[in-house]
């Protein structure tokens, strides 16, 4: 074929993604191997396209290969005879398969997402292809991947809240504040469910609140669904969860003082500020959505911080530290 009438064949195609022509090479080298000697004219009615089309593909297949790309490494494409005959090309023309971490690693992220979503039937079925996908590997090693992953359905609450975000309608929610020891009821519009530092929340529009809210699922005592819409209000916007620490306008103030082993939670974390030691010890003002963090974070720094305000937030983390000694046969300081 001339330069030419190549050139004016390209000029006759609509305008081709780069996508579209990936997506047509990664199946045109494969189905040349099972079809050695075919001629453009074949290739260029199976694939849909100008058997120009088929050149260009072929100019640049002759330049494709695997890492070193030297002449043992391209792949080998000769068409002068009007007949296409490739070589050296088994290896990219073999499927991609999943190592068993890669597995593990989809598996686990399917699961949550599945979790989360009121229709979930794309996930599961996604979920099962990779299951079945992966049987080889499971014969080669000790077994079926499986994982035991808390998907929140164990609580009573979810399925209802579930429904509830699907359908659009509010909840009553009857939960416990363990800051304040105290059980609120509240209407509450959902925004979303999901996992944040391996525990369950439910994040909406609280009517008791007026502001966006995060609740624990494992506090929620009870959940109803009520006749009324639940579409969030315009000023409604989930909180950036990137970092748990990020502030909110009414969330609970709590100020900690660390020593200089861990000032370093003045630099990581949000603060609202912070008053620096002699010594290298930090005060630092911080807001938070929910007070178990702070209670996780000290128990983490061990006696490197204390909780200073509010009161019941501090004998909270005291408790559960002294229960933490109690359970090693240690008494605390």
């Amino acid at each position: 074929m001339s330069t030419q009438s190549s050139r004016a064949g390209r000029a006759r195609r609509p305008a081709e993604t780069a996508t579209q022509r990936l997506g047509r090479l990664l199946d045109l080298v494969p189905w040349l191997l099972q079809h050695r000697g075919v001629p453009i004219a074949e290739a260029a009615d199976e694939f849909g396209v100008s058997e120009a089309q088929i050149v260009e593909d072929l100019e640049l297949l002759f330049v494709c290969g695997t890492p070193g790309y030297g002449h043992a490494e391209l792949i080998d494409a000769q068409w002068d005879s009007g007949h296409i005959y490739l070589d050296n090309a088994d290896d990219i023309a073999t499927p991609m398969r999943l190592t068993r971490d890669e597995a593990v690693t989809l598996t686990a992220g399917l699961q949550a997402l599945g979790s989360t979503l009121v229709r979930s039937e794309i996930a599961e079925r996604t979920l099962a292809k990779i299951r079945a996908a992966t049987a080889s590997l499971a014969a080669q090693s000790t077994g079926r991947i499986a994982l035991d992953l808390d998907d929140g359905s164990q609580h009573p609450a979810m399925a209802t809240l579930k429904e509830a975000f699907g359908r659009r309608r509010r909840v009553h929610l009857t939960y416990y504040v363990a800051t304040r020891d105290e059980t609120t009821e509240r209407d509450v519009d959902i925004m979303r469910i999901l996992n944040l530092d391996g525990q369950w929340y439910v994040e909406g529009w609280c009517h008791r609140a007026n502001d966006v809210r995060l609740f624990r699922l494992d506090r929620i005592e009870s959940a109803t669904i009520l006749d009324v819409d639940g579409t969030p209000p315009p000023q409604a916007r989930p909180r950036d969860l990137d970092d748990v620490f990020v502030p909110g306008a009414n969330d609970l103030t709590v100020v900690i003082e660390a020593s200089s082993a861990a000032a370093w939670i003045a630099d990581y974390y949000p603060n609202e500020g912070v008053v620096r030691g002699s010594d290298g010890s930090v005060r630092v003002t911080l807001k938070v959505a929910d007070p178990a963090l702070v209670r996780r974070l000290m128990l983490r720094l061990g006696g490197q911080a204390r909780v200073v305000e509010p009161p019941e937030l501090a004998e909270a983390v005291a408790r559960e530290a002294t229960a933490a000694l109690a359970a090693y046969g240690q008494t605390p300081p």
